[in-house]
């Protein structure tokens, strides 16, 4: 009991928080952003600037260095927006869209009535457009419980208002997404998750990694219609989202095939716009010969890639 009321009372606070204006958690966000680039002592900024270097090993060490502080300042940021989209009502988020191109691309793809696959990756504020688009389609989401109780029912209560429909990150619910798409419908999933167990090894940025197949496993037996969507915040306190479709190629050979295309759409993206990115996610240690990079020192870590890049260029002559 006292457990429940605990938890209880930590969502009431979570609501609280996640009631204050979106412009209120940039400025926070600014200052944190600011203390973690000054002080250089947050893990989650050794994390994004070794990713970086990882990344972009070509770039000029100013260039990185700015780029760094970029992508803290705007993954922080996004944090921040997340408590307030979260908090907001689906109608509240759809005005906080100012803008979106490629729209004709989802309308196109939903009168299709072939379901819809939407590749969604950890790309500025994502959380944004589950509002936008279930305004003209009914979603299943694979969704992963939050540890916390509270922060749990917090988030599950935002993600599954209005047309979307939660399923658990197992086998049944990829079961109800084949099934939601053949009727038609709509999923969104994140591509950029390195899997629990198995996956294909893909090239990203040059490095092999073991990546998750099911976006192009949903779109090839589905013949679902599989389109991109990111968002990027602008300077009036809102968001502009962008929907571009992902090479027809996917649809043909292999799953590990269509995998690379969905990862070569995401490196491209990563390419024009690297300082959206969410780069706190420890991707790189998906490769074998890489397990504890971000457990050793930077130089040596870098060396260890450096080594595994080698190895690839070399195998692919």
């Amino acid at each position: 009991m006292t457990q429940s009321r605990s938890s209880s009372s930590n969502y009431r606070l979570i609501k609280l928080l996640s009631r204050q204006p979106i412009q209120l958690g940039r400025f926070l966000a600014r200052m944190v952003a600011g203390l973690v680039n000054t002080f250089q002592l947050s893990k989650l900024a050794k994390i994004i600037s070794l990713n970086i270097q990882i990344a972009f090993p070509e770039m000029e060490q100013q260039q990185r260095q700015q780029l760094t502080k970029q992508a803290i300042r705007n993954e922080l940021t996004s944090y921040f927006e997340f408590l307030s989209i979260w908090g907001a009502s689906n109608q509240k988020n759809i005005q906080r869209i100012h803008e979106v191109q490629g729209e004709h691309y989802l309308h196109e793809a939903l009168e299709a009535k072939k379901g819809v696959v939407l590749v969604v990756p950890h790309f500025g504020t994502w959380e944004v457009m589950n509002a936008w688009v279930s305004q003209y389609s009914p979603m299943t989401i694979l969704y992963k419980p939050v540890k916390n109780p509270a922060a749990d029912q917090f988030v599950r209560d935002a993600r599954s208002r209005e047309q979307a429909h939660l399923v658990p990150t197992d086998e049944s619910g990829v079961r109800q997404i084949f099934k939601a798409l053949k009727q038609g419908g709509t999923t969104a999933i994140l591509p950029d998750h390195t899997p629990d167990h198995g996956g294909d090894m893909v090239n990203y940025f040059g490095i092999p990694l073991a990546s998750s197949s099911l976006s192009a496993k949903l779109i090839q037996k589905t013949k679902a219609k599989a389109l991109l969507l990111y968002t990027k915040r602008n300077d009036h306190d809102g968001f502009d989202m962008h929907i571009e479709p992902i090479n027809p190629q996917i649809y043909e050979g292999s799953a590990e095939d269509g995998t690379l295309i969905i990862h070569q759409t995401l490196e491209q993206l990563i390419q024009r716009y690297p300082e959206h990115y969410h780069w706190s996610y420890k991707r790189f240690r998906a490769n074998p010969a890489l397990k504890k990079i971000y457990d050793i020192d930077e130089h040596e870590a870098l060396a260890h890639v450096a080594a595994v890049r080698q190895q690839t260029q070399a195998g692919i002559a």
